[in-house]
């Protein structure tokens, strides 16, 4: 007997345009038993949907700070022959989150190619591949902010055991650091403060409970009458994001 992420992966494989004698291969799985699979009533796309993913991220923390920036600035779409399109609109003023965003697609789908779209403004940081709406199940139509955004459990499991790096994406997407500055006793005084600033009750969320798990004290700042703006300005938190975190770059 075979577990469901066992028989999935050697699907996903067939689905990639593999043959089934380097599937069996390369699995250790007799081609009877791959074969039953595929003949069976229930089709790999309503299986890719389920609680798991279908080929899990072997580079957890790479996933995690994917994840932060697809939940910020990321969409995935169906493309005309089959698969899907994941793109991450990246800002051309911040080339270092340019390369470390490649770099993280890369390793979360390493059989994948990425590539760099110049548009007006940002770079979209695009791959094509069949797995992207399992690996993002949040992915849905409309707006992000306009419907639910929760995680499956395995994707919590991966933001708990990687903090900081789920945080680091959405910093990276939707976040920003900046100096502050007031007037004390006639002296001007410069201080640091982290933002993060969403539409999405979920997404802010997502953001707050984590930050909490990792000792950063947060506040959320009104734009107008929405509450969009999470804010760190506490000198021990601030220190605590410039060693994890650090401005964009």
């Amino acid at each position: 007997m075979y577990d469901l992420t066992t028989r999935l992966h050697a699907l996903s494989l067939l689905t990639d345009g593999r043959s089934l004698n380097s599937v069996s291969k390369e699995t250790g799985i007799s081609r009877a038993a791959i074969r039953s699979w595929q003949s069976r009533a229930e089709p790999l796309p309503r299986m890719l949907n389920q609680s798991a993913p279908c080929t899990a991220p072997t580079d957890e923390a790479s996933y995690a700070y994917l994840l932060g920036l697809y939940l910020g600035d990321g969409c995935i779409s169906p493309q005309p022959r089959g698969g899907y399109q994941l793109r991450i609109a990246c800002a051309d003023a911040w080339p270092g989150l340019i390369e470390q965003c490649r770099v993280a697609v890369r390793a979360v789908r390493p059989g994948d190619k990425v590539y760099l779209l110049q548009r007006q403004g940002h770079v979209s940081v695009t791959s094509y591949g069949r797995h992207w709406t399992c690996l993002f199940p949040q992915h849905g139509p409309g707006k992000k902010h306009e419907r639910r955004i929760i995680l499956e459990p395995w994707q919590q499991d991966i933001v708990d055991a990687h903090p900081w790096e789920f945080i680091r994406g959405l910093i990276h997407s939707d976040g920003c650091r900046i100096t502050n500055w007031t007037v004390r006793n006639g002296k001007r005084y410069e201080y640091p403060r982290y933002f993060f600033t969403n539409k999405s009750d979920d997404i802010r969320q997502l953001c707050t409970d984590t930050l909490t798990k990792v000792g950063v004290q947060w506040t959320v700042l009104a734009r107008g009458s929405a509450p969009l703006n999470v804010s760190i300005a506490r000198k021990a938190s601030v220190a605590l994001m410039d060693t994890h975190i650090g401005p964009k770059y």
